[in-house]
């Protein structure tokens, strides 16, 4: 086992390497594996049907994508109007927002921070919301500039759909190949890992998307019935980076509001109305759609993930962000494999004889011979 360790750390090494120096051109090869494996179950199922595999790949494919064309060309128009007046208005909404904070709080800020108070608690909110509005900006030229590959959009679609194509026709024929390379001796360990890793990448990626395309619609819903300006698009940008534990909520939940209280104030009525449906996406999400798409074996704890993908974001870009969750999963599973196999390890336990003697039961104490009175005594 010692002997492996160089090896399996060299190709690890060999792999970010290789992710680094061709992260520019992978973005559609990522993209097509990830379509790929999110599509195989379905074409499992056709094929216990009696489809054969090439036409499950051709029936699924062509209704992916039309679904997303469909679902693209419905809500991109809309997206992009409200998002060009929404730019265009925020820096009105900022004054807005500070001049409610000076008219509603002046007295109660002023009696507890001084006559100062209000002129520095002014200050710090455009100091925080121009910091934040850079931090953005600045990720997300990070991922553009990390994923050159968006700019070829020629790549993206017609690169995309062939490398999917063909990775879902031959998907169980890689399967096989690459279980035929395990070294017999360890086949059984390293089937049992692949399987594990499976689950919690199917677990997430395909549960959590789910969660996130429904949370989407239903933000997206529920403020637009409202009347929130610009809530059909809030709505659906917080259900979609659901996926990163709480900042979604947390995004949605601080424009909706920070709009609201712009757009209906004086009246809180739909004010609390907004930030009611945020509170009953959120009891939907922890209470039914997670527990029943997402289960609790994935095993990637919040802080794990969000480290995972903004890490992975920020050095492939766009490319990292889709495989930031499955290696975060896989890193995950061998982790715990790690730990299992070092506290069955006489690293842990310690020497045989020591392990035997702490597990060898005691001895029950002696119980003293009582000699039975004889007949007629």
């Amino acid at each position: 086992m010692q002997r492996q360790v160089p090896f399996w750390l060299g190709l690890l090494v060999a792999t970010g390497l290789v992710l680094y120096l061709l992260g520019d051109i992978l973005l559609p090869f990522v993209a097509g594996m990830a379509i790929a494996y999110l599509l195989d179950p379905l074409a499992d199922r056709l094929e216990r049907l009696g489809v054969s595999r090439l036409g499950a790949t051709i029936v699924i494919l062509i209704l992916f994508v039309v679904v997303v064309v469909l679902a693209l060309g419905a809500f991109l128009p809309l997206a992009a109007r409200q998002v060009v007046t929404f730019a265009e208005q925020f820096p009105s909404y900022v004054e807005r927002l500070q001049r409610l904070v000076a008219e509603q709080g002046q007295p109660l800020i002023e009696r507890f921070g001084g006559h100062d108070a209000m002129a520095q608690l002014q200050q710090s909110i455009g100091n925080l919301v121009g910091q934040g509005a850079a931090w953005v900006a600045g990720f997300a030229r990070s991922l553009w500039t990390g994923g050159k590959a968006l700019l070829n959009v020629v790549s993206i679609l017609v690169v995309t759909p062939v490398v999917a194509f063909y990775m879902l026709v031959d998907w169980d024929r890689m399967i096989s190949t690459i279980d035929r390379w395990v070294p017999p001796r360890h086949r059984e360990t390293v089937r049992g890992l692949g399987r594990d890793m499976d689950r919690a990448v199917a677990g997430f990626v395909r549960g959590q998307t789910a969660v996130c395309i429904l949370l989407g619609v239903f933000y997206a819903t529920g403020l637009s019935l409202i009347g929130l300006n610009f809530g059909a698009t809030i709505g659906m940008l917080a259900g979609l980076i659901s996926f990163i534990p709480y900042v979604g909520s947390l995004v949605g939940l601080l424009l909706s509001v920070g709009v609201a209280l712009v757009q209906f104030l004086p009246d809180w009525t739909w004010v609390l109305a907004t930030l009611a449906v945020f509170m009953v996406g959120q009891f939907i999400e922890g209470n039914i759609l997670s527990p029943k798409l997402v289960g609790a074996s994935v095993g990637l704890h919040p802080v794990w993930l969000m480290f995972a993908l903004l890490a992975f974001g920020s050095l492939f870009g766009f490319t990292g962000l889709l495989v930031a969750v499955p290696l975060a999963a896989m890193i995950g599973v061998l982790g715990r494999f790690a730990i299992r196999r070092y506290q069955e390890s006489p690293m842990f336990l310690g020497p045989p004889e020591e392990t035997e003697e702490f597990a060898k039961p005691a001895a029950p104490p002696a119980i003293p011979l009582v000699k039975r009175p004889q007949q007629g005594a």
